[in-house]
């Protein structure tokens, strides 16, 4: 049987949380799929390769194996639109692409709440309980959710998007002196274009998690994913991927190094 996910405690302030790049379907809900369904074309490909170093940097990891189809984790449990722009929900039944993923009745209200049980509660629930356990050891805790899109989707956003969207809820989910070493990070890599709080300014975990008054900081970072990979077929590109990880081993690096001030 597969686990809802990998956990890899931490052993410093900072947690990675990639909540997409599962790819794992039950079978009851697989023969239901059309193929875009079946084709899992809005994971967040291998993702959780590019972050699989983490643990080695005492950081901690939380990836979850089960495809967003299943359930979005990074949707709220009401199910509320994040953005002006329409997005699949909590429970996706049309791809970005706006593709049925369900060959003809899409589930109702007795299996979402089932699916939330099963999927959605478990993760929330470790991301709570780690973010706790790290804000009592260190006295803060840091938030890094992962993600990678398409660098072009149409009914999301026009032209191509660039390689770092790093989405902070306007300032809200962390220190302004935290976005500022990320930023900084950035500069020092400027062959990467960048931008903050953009089309991307964080999802449900970003936003429900990042608490900065309270000492829990959390930044997402939504990458395009030709940076590191051919997008279409999904196919990992170690060479290209090799680059983006430089960048990405100095900026959890200097998010880990950041002190909030007293």
């Amino acid at each position: 049987m597969t686990t809802l996910f990998r956990h890899e405690r931490s052993k410093s302030p900072l947690l990675v949380s990639v909540p997409h790049a599962g790819t794992c379907l039950p079978d009851e809900i697989k023969r239901r799929l059309a193929a875009p369904g079946l084709a899992l074309a809005d994971t967040d490909w291998f993702v959780d390769c590019l972050y699989d170093w983490v643990p080695e940097t005492g950081a901690g990891l939380l990836v979850a194996n089960y495809s967003r189809y299943v359930v979005d984790l990074n949707r709220p449990p009401d199910n509320a639109a994040l953005y002006a722009s329409p997005t699949p929900g909590l429970i996706p039944e049309v791809t970005f692409a706006g593709e049925p993923i369900y060959q003809d009745q899409s589930p109702g209200e007795p299996e979402v709440k089932d699916r939330m049980t099963r999927y959605w509660q478990p993760y929330h629930a470790m991301l709570r309980s780690e973010l706790d356990r790290i804000r009592a050891k260190f006295g803060y805790a840091i938030l890094f959710d992962a993600h990678s899109i398409r660098s072009h989707v149409p009914a999301l956003f026009d032209g191509r998007l660039p390689d770092l969207n790093l989405g902070t809820y306007d300032g809200r989910s962390a220190g302004v002196g935290l976005v500022k070493v990320a930023a900084r990070v950035f500069s020092e890599h400027a062959h990467y274009s960048s931008v903050i709080d953009g089309r991307f300014k964080g999802g449900y975990i970003t936003r429900h998690y990042g608490d900065p008054a309270n000492h829990v900081h959390s930044l997402q970072l939504e990458m395009a994913q030709s940076v590191y990979m051919q997008e279409d077929p999904p196919r990992y590109d170690p060479k290209l991927a090799g680059g983006v990880q430089d960048l990405l081993k100095n900026l959890l690096s200097a998010l880990v190094d950041w002190k909030p001030a007293e």
